[in-house]
């Protein structure tokens, strides 16, 4: 199917069989960030037909929800927090029974912002690739740093340039708990040459590695008690046995694995298609790929935890490449957006008649 609400962007998007009929089941929409430029929502529509909606952001990358009516979206030098502007149960003409609006942004400047989350006390973290920590928004400043990798310790404060590459944040009980990295290295720049094998998971409260020899991991996440990341060099995607500090791979995805929620006993999986020459080639994806004689993927896999298996799919055909991050909105079917590159949130006023 194409897209019926895009900004002149090409491309075409097929489900698997069973897609909406889980997204019924779930009782959930989804969000999507695709580099350089989309925030994607998908939902269904009244008749159980699949919603696709998207709007511009420049350089989207992290995506995190407090509840479901506040999204803060990541964009190249800005943070914004999008709100509900629909009552409970009000449906906009078109039966869109989400209509998020950019209300605040904060202006970090070029950070590299990656993974963000809420902490329980509505505080935003987010992973500052450029500096190398986790940091807090500030209304005063680009940002505020919160905790540096140990591998980092020595450099002077601030000190630019992407030089491990961390990427990745976990929460647990409300609290930044670990993070990914591509490398443990300080040179500038020097985490392109640990791609294969480099790449680390640290426990923030205790800055000691879990687990290494990953190769480019993202996307950790704290689930029912155990520790998920997407080993995305290699098409993986698993879980940590924190007792061995080993990597427990579950699935292999024909594509390059970052952006990670769950839903129940589902794990919705973004996947980036790898190209030569970029950063994401010269990978063990590309030896599996061509092993398994399969077809790089872009899109969204469910993967039912429980089996490994990729239960239903989103695929999407075009000039896109990339999905940075995905969440799930429990109890949202239909959402929509308000963007910032056109003129529709000038002539969008939404007013409290009491």
């Amino acid at each position: 199917m194409s897209n019926p609400q895009s900004d002149n962007a090409l491309f075409e998007i097929s489900v698997s069989r069973h897609f909406t009929t889980w997204l019924a089941e779930q009782k959930i929409s989804l969000a999507f960030t695709h580099p350089p430029l989309k925030l994607m929502l998908v939902g269904l529509k009244s008749d159980g037909q699949l919603s696709v909606f998207e709007r511009t952001f420049p350089r989207c990358l992290g995506l995190a929800a407090d509840g479901v009516d506040t999204i803060y979206v990541s964009s190249r030098y800005q943070i914004w927090r999008l709100e509900n502007a629909l009552p409970t149960n009000q449906q906009t003409a078109d039966g869109y029974d989400r209509q998020y609006i950019p209300r605040k942004v904060y202006t970090t400047g070029t950070l590299g912002t990656h993974d963000m989350a809420v902490e329980r006390q509505g505080r935003v973290i987010f992973v500052n690739t450029r500096f190398g920590c986790l940091a807090t928004v500030s209304d005063q400043y680009s940002y505020i740093p919160l905790w540096r990798p140990p591998h980092l310790a020595d450099l002077p404060d601030p000190a630019p340039g992407d030089r491990c590459h961390l990427n990745g944040l976990a929460m647990k009980n409300g609290r930044p708990a670990y993070v990914t990295s591509v490398s443990q290295t300080a040179i500038f720049d020097s985490w392109r040459d640990r791609r294969k094998g480099g790449g680390v998971i640290i426990d923030v409260a205790t800055n000691e590695v879990v687990t290494g020899g990953l190769s480019m991991p993202h996307s950790p996440r704290w689930y029912r008690d155990r520790l998920w990341v997407t080993n995305s060099g290699t098409g993986q995607f698993g879980w940590v046995d924190l007792v061995r500090g080993q990597f427990e791979p579950l699935t292999f995805g024909p594509a390059f694995l970052r952006g990670l929620c769950f839903v129940g006993d589902y794990a919705v999986v973004g996947a980036s298609k790898p190209r030569e020459g970029d950063i994401y080639s010269g990978l063990g994806l590309d030896e599996e790929l061509q092993q398994r004689n399969a077809k790089p993927r872009l899109g969204i896999f469910v993967i039912d935890l429980r089996t490994g298996q990729i239960a239903h799919w989103l695929f999407i055909e075009g000039e896109m490449r990339e999905i940075y991050d995905v969440i799930a909105l429990p109890g949202v079917r239909q959402p929509m957006a308000i963007g910032i590159v056109t003129d529709e949130i000038e002539k969008t006023v939404i007013y409290n008649s009491q």
